[in-house]
């Protein structure tokens, strides 16, 4: 695992603060279409498709959220990397063990299947950055809404915030970190089945 993967807890401070040119818009044009078209992969249930899209290397985290005291959010509002409990602490195996597992029919929280609706928003460039591999890298916040439906009555809503950072591996762009903020102290569905 990286030092920026585990240490930085905004992984744009590391990249080059973007300059809003036309570059800059035509950057983000291309992001905002790979994170619309994941969305469509993982609601229509296209998991292979949607791993394709996630680097080796990645870092899937939710932290959990905390009430806490004014003046005290930045250093104690949300759990740690690697230091405390998470909702998710995870890398490409484990997400695909998850796929796999729901894909199989028989996952006691995904039978029947969830019908989702995954709405992306504000998708801002914080920075970018060239890799020793000399890959472009472009640190991505964006805001979400998802509606999940199961069973008969069952509705959940889950909105947040998402600090990713995309790759540019070939012609395509490749997942690296995903930090998923979720706007509950105290999870209000059932289960975390679904993925962000």
């Amino acid at each position: 695992m990286t030092q920026l993967a585990t240490e930085v807890t905004d992984p744009a401070e590391a990249f080059d603060p973007p300059v809003r040119d036309d570059a800059y818009y035509r950057l983000r044009q291309e992001i905002e279409e790979f994170l619309y078209d994941e969305a469509a992969m993982l609601d229509e249930r296209r998991f292979h498709d949607w791993l394709n899209t996630l680097d080796e290397d990645l870092v899937y985290f939710m932290p959990m959220m905390f009430n806490v005291k004014f003046g005290e959010h930045d250093e104690r509002e949300r759990t740690k990397l690697e230091k405390d409990m998470s909702w998710f602490n995870e890398g490409k195996w484990t997400l695909t063990k998850r796929a796999e597992q729901i894909l199989t029919g028989v996952h006691w929280a995904e039978e029947p299947l969830s019908r989702l609706c995954r709405l992306v928003t504000n998708v801002q460039i914080k920075g970018t950055r060239t890799n020793a591999n000399s890959q472009l890298e472009v640190a991505v916040r964006s805001k979400f809404l998802t509606y999940q439906n199961r069973c008969e009555y069952e509705e959940y809503y889950f909105t947040g915030e998402r600090n990713d950072i995309l790759r540019r591996v070939g012609d395509e762009w490749k997942l690296v970190r995903r930090e998923i903020s979720l706007g509950q102290t105290v999870l209000l569905a059932k289960n975390l089945s679904i993925f962000f």
